[in-house]
């Protein structure tokens, strides 16, 4: 994605000013922190992290899809009809479509770098949305120019000098947990490659073990014994066991089982069958425990059954809705933002509004025995109440 670049306006001299003053009354404001930089080196050490270990992009694919999708509505039946249709048809990027594969490519990237960015295009002559573009965090600078608002930049000027980007208010922008003082925010995998390493240096060490001793080799040993015959052909016998032996274990490959018949001393031994496999069933699950606690996902939703009958309880559930139920928080104003300059541009002054679906993780059993008992409660409580009105009748009858 390219940004559109050149000299933004220039805003007042009170809106640089910010808010908050000394407490002696002077109007000077609060130093400004230093610029914060984006660091695509951690970037790029999240994203090979996230290759190397499977579990990690399974999170957040989960995470994703947990997500759910939403709803767009208006209160005008005619902006109602034209936000269906924007929701439905606008183009991201060069190879996608909808609103929702927006928000799915925005959170992702929330997730593996602690910001996303993306971008509104625009006609530049009716200034109607023309599709949603969606791009890497190191293709824009983030400075804070006061205490309430941040000017964008690309980084592609001359002598390696910030360039500010002509239309910032087309730049769509999500931090997630920012630093205090910070503009730019904090990846999800944060705190992990260390313990990543040691995860990935111990599946390194598994692979090098099987393939000294995984791979069983056999070692034949023959002797001669004190027989003067038998010590003057050693190197003939030796060379025909061999042979034989070769011979055997060809016949094995193509399906052919064979003996091994041989006479005088003959040892046969495999190679390393004294050692065993060191077992790293504790330390690797000692590891993905933390990295799942990082990522606050279920360990058998991501397929690490640990117990037999591990399962999802009410609290874990309601923790991880809150986790989700976050992410759209972060989403939602962003959403908002492309909802309401698509309506602007038609020429509606109604207000958007983003209905999240219902976040359900509970077991589709649980769901239903809980609606057949309360079936059955309400039918019991039915024939109570004819029974009290029988009875009521009777008594006034008598």
């Amino acid at each position: 994605m390219a940004f559109s670049i050149g000299r933004s306006r220039k805003k007042s001299s009170a809106a640089k000013k910010g808010a908050f003053t000394a407490s002696s009354g002077s109007a000077a404001a609060l130093p400004m922190p230093a610029p914060e930089l984006p660091c695509p080196a951690q970037w790029q050490l999240y994203e090979a992290l996230r290759s190397a270990v499977p579990v990690i992009d399974a999170a957040f694919r989960k995470i994703v899809r947990l997500c759910g999708g939403f709803t767009v509505h208006a209160d005008d039946p005619e902006a109602q009809a034209f936000l269906d249709r924007f929701c439905e048809c606008v183009p991201v990027n060069a190879n996608g479509s909808s609103l929702q594969e927006f928000a799915d490519r925005m959170l992702d990237s929330l997730l593996l770098y602690g910001n996303a960015v993306g971008e509104l295009l625009t006609d530049p002559e009716s200034g109607r949305i023309t599709g949603l573009a969606a791009a890497h965090p190191r293709t824009l600078i983030v400075r804070q120019e006061d205490a309430a608002s941040c000017r964008f930049y690309t980084p592609s000027g001359k002598n390696g000098k910030p360039i500010p980007i002509a239309h910032p208010e087309r730049i769509l922008f999500i931090p997630m947990h920012p630093t205090i003082g910070g503009v730019y925010g904090v990846s999800v995998l944060n705190g992990l490659p260390a313990i990543s390493r040691v995860l990935l240096r111990i599946y390194e060490c598994i692979g090098q073990n099987y393939d000294r001793a995984g791979n069983v080799r056999y070692a034949v040993t023959y002797r001669p014994g004190n027989d003067p015959a038998a010590a003057a052909y050693a190197n003939e016998h030796a060379a025909e066991i061999a042979a034989a032996w070769q011979q055997g274990m060809e016949g094995v490959r193509q399906g052919q089982v064979q003996d091994f018949i041989v006479t005088g001393d003959v040892e046969i031994r495999a190679i390393g069958a004294e050692n065993h496999m060191p077992d790293t069933e504790i330390p690797v699950r000692q590891l993905l425990e933390q990295i799942v606690a990082k990522l606050s996902i279920p360990p058998f939703l991501l397929g690490l059954n640990w117990s037999s009958t591990e399962r999802m309880s009410s609290q874990q559930a309601d923790i991880l809705t809150s986790e989700l139920e976050y992410f759209r928080r972060l989403l939602t104003p962003t959403l908002l933002k492309i909802l309401r300059t698509a309506l602007h541009g038609e020429g509606f002054l109604c207000e958007p509004r983003i209905c999240w679906e219902h976040i359900d993780l509970q077991d589709e059993t649980e769901l239903a025995e809980a609606r057949l008992k309360n079936a059955q409660a309400y039918e019991i409580e039915l024939q109570n109440r004819m029974t009290e009105a029988r009875m009521r009748k009777e008594n006034e009858d008598v």
